[in-house]
């Protein structure tokens, strides 16, 4: 089942997406919860064209995992598989939904993208073991970590964190239809060109050792949200690098959840 939160004749809503038919749910309860409770009862019909569709959830909180794909660094060098998960929190104000346009920095022209795969969690928990973590996933979808290369040399929390310098969605897709995460391919086009191509199962570390590691830390809550790193392919690598500019189409696509689609403003 494919969830989104849109806007409709003027309102806030939340529903699931069948085919072109977006079906609405009944007092629009947050896309957290019905990954907890299922599905209320539907509360009319339009098509998909007809609605804005917006970010997918207030997120409870929004961890995303670094160095987790063999590359070369964005800041020189090469990605190899680290010794420990590393990770940090991004703002919701750092992104924007499906169709939206992306804030270029103004003080910086190394603006970057980076494609990820991102889980939604469904089930609470708290030092959660490997062999239960998938357990705890609600459902899937993607992420654009936007990035500001020259301030993420400053820290990491500020070239991840500019306004409206990343985005996610369309939608978030229960964990019943990903039969085998490591099997999603996600692939990045910039103005019709494929540059970011590469399977979920390349991460140095899988979805199970991130869930337990992060729950070892803090206790996990439904509608946090956790994106997985990008593998290779983003701006800064390539030869020479490739910033985003003014004008520029990105389509960042992951197998079966869809494709997020933004422009640069």
């Amino acid at each position: 089942m494919k969830l989104l939160a849109f806007t409709a004749d003027g309102l806030a809503r939340t529903g699931r997406l069948e085919g072109e038919t977006v079906i609405g749910f009944a007092g629009s309860p947050d896309l957290s919860t019905v990954l907890r409770e299922g599905p209320p009862d539907e509360d009319g019909r339009w098509q998909l064209a007809a609605v804005t569709i917006t970010a997918p959830l207030p997120a409870a909180r929004l961890f995303c995992i670094g160095l987790n794909y063999p590359k070369p660094h964005p800041l020189g060098g090469e990605v190899k598989g680290p010794a420990n998960i590393s990770y940090f929190i991004k703002h919701q104000a750092a992104l924007v939904a499906h169709g939206a346009a992306l804030r270029p920095p103004g003080v910086s022209v190394q603006f970057d993208y980076e494609c990820e795969l991102a889980v939604v969690i469904g089930k609470a928990g708290h030092r959660i073991a490997e062999a239960d973590a998938l357990a705890h996933v609600g459902g899937y979808t993607i992420l654009n970590d936007g990035s500001v290369r020259d301030w993420q040399a400053h820290s990491v929390t500020a070239g991840k964190n500019f306004c409206e310098s990343g985005s996610w969605g369309p939608y978030v897709t229960t964990s019943d239809e990903v039969s085998d995460w490591r099997e999603l391919r996600l692939q990045t086009r910039l103005n019709g060109r494929t540059v970011q191509d590469s399977k979920a199962g390349a991460m140095f570390f899988g979805l199970e050792k991130i869930i337990a590691y992060l729950s070892t830390i803090t206790p996990l809550l439904p509608g946090d949200v956790i994106a997985t790193g990008s593998p290779e392919g983003t701006g800064a690598t390539q030869k020479p690098p490739r910033f985003l500019v003014s004008g520029d189409a990105l389509e960042f696509e992951v197998s079966g959840l869809g494709i997020l689609s933004n422009t640069v403003a």
